[in-house]
């Protein structure tokens, strides 16, 4: 699932920015368990203002109702200037204990001109309505304020995560669950006196329904399998990147000319269509189901786990997962030897770190590790955050 450096940026920026529109305007409607107050005052350093709600950007989402206020960070600001390269998530955790509750707590300023988007500049305040904290839009950055016509990319708005963690997951590799590899067109045969092919070569492919050409495919090679480590089922394979191509001809099978290639594309070996299908607009909340699975996979095949990092989970949609739910990481206790009392003991988990899902498959689920407070590793369990 590789895409081509300057597609991959291209469309990543343009996510990038319907997923800033879509979380930073998050707090945009009253949500379902609130009323919409009557001009309510906000009080920051003796400044008020009135309450205004705009129209979601993209869709409406149901909010998750706290019966406690938010915890708050210790040692939190009561006022931040937005920096060139923050992201949502990390505004979010300069105000919040915990970042994903973001949505909870964001308020629209009515005064600012397109209050969904957060710029570079702009001042963000934490303030009380009605009693309970909110985080708002205090003041917006010179560029916003400007009379002058202007005409300014999405890109330059504060996107929630870093786009460049999600491109690199695209271009270093997938998981294939098992049903997706059985039904993704494969490589028959290289065309002319060739076993295997690289750049420059045309192969022929079965199961390819577009007949476009032009239409640009990524190949994988089917690596090894991945099983479930709850119940030992077969849940998919390791996606191995080899290549990309361009379809030449179409028909069964078709031709398709390999364009870049990083190690030889051999008989068998699958095509995914080059595009960027992963959801952006992440509304971050807790799974509406319990969940309890494990990371089975990481991007990049990395033993240790780190921030920004892309995980596969053997939980799925048949569970009740969704793009933007939130779970914790909690670490495997190790297995130590009882030298006083006899025997082994399991240590107790503990908390490694947060998750959110941002591609869900029947029985696996992409998630980017959001915090890492802890080295996080393959088993280690994630469950609905407390």
């Amino acid at each position: 699932m590789s895409l081509s450096n300057t597609s991959l940026k291209s469309s990543l920026r343009l996510t990038a920015a319907t997923l800033a529109l879509t979380l930073a305007g998050c707090g945009g409607n009253p949500p379902a368990y609130e009323s919409s107050p009557a001009a309510p005052t906000v009080t920051s350093g003796g400044t008020s203002m009135e309450s205004g709600y705009a129209e979601p950007a993209a869709y409406e989402p149901v909010l998750q109702r706290i019966n406690e206020p938010v915890p708050l960070a210790e040692g939190h600001p009561n006022e931040y200037v937005v920096q060139v390269g923050d992201t949502l998530w990390d505004i979010a955790g300069t105000f919040l204990k915990d970042p994903w509750y973001w949505p909870e707590i964001w308020y629209v300023n009515p005064d600012i001109v397109n209050p969904h988007l957060i710029y570079p500049g702009d001042v963000l305040g934490l303030v009380y309505i009605d009693g309970q904290p909110r985080i708002t839009n205090v003041r917006a950055s010179t560029y916003r304020m400007s009379p002058q016509a202007r005409v300014t990319p999405l890109t330059e708005s504060i996107s929630s995560i870093p786009y460049e963690d999600v491109a690199a997951f695209l271009s270093s590799g997938v998981v294939l669950e098992k049903k997706q590899a059985d039904s993704l067109p494969y490589l028959l045969q290289t065309r002319g006196d060739h076993l295997i092919a690289s750049a420059g070569n045309e192969i022929y492919v079965r199961g390819i329904t577009q007949d476009t050409p032009g239409v640009r495919f990524s190949v994988v090679h089917v690596g090894d399998p991945l099983y479930d480590p709850d119940d030992n089922r077969l849940i998919g394979y390791q996606g191995i990147p080899v290549g990309d191509g361009r379809l030449r001809r179409g028909g069964d099978p078709a031709t398709v000319a390999l364009t870049d290639t990083k190690m030889e594309a051999k008989p068998g070996d699958r095509l995914l269509p080059e595009e960027v299908d992963i959801p952006l607009n992440f509304f971050p909340r807790s799974p509406s189901s319990a969940i309890d699975g494990r990371i089975i996979s990481v991007v990049g095949g990395v033993t240790q786990i780190g921030q920004y990092m892309v995980v596969v989970i053997n939980r799925g949609s048949n569970k009740g997962l969704s793009v933007g739910d939130v779970l914790t990481v909690f670490q495997v206790g190790e297995e130590v030897q009882d030298r006083f009392g006899g025997g082994k003991v399991r240590l107790p988990e503990e908390e490694a770190g947060t998750v959110m899902i941002f591609k869900t498959y029947d029985r696996i689920s992409y998630g980017l590790v959001m915090e890492a407070t802890q080295a996080i590793h393959i088993h280690d369990s994630v469950r609905n955050p407390s």
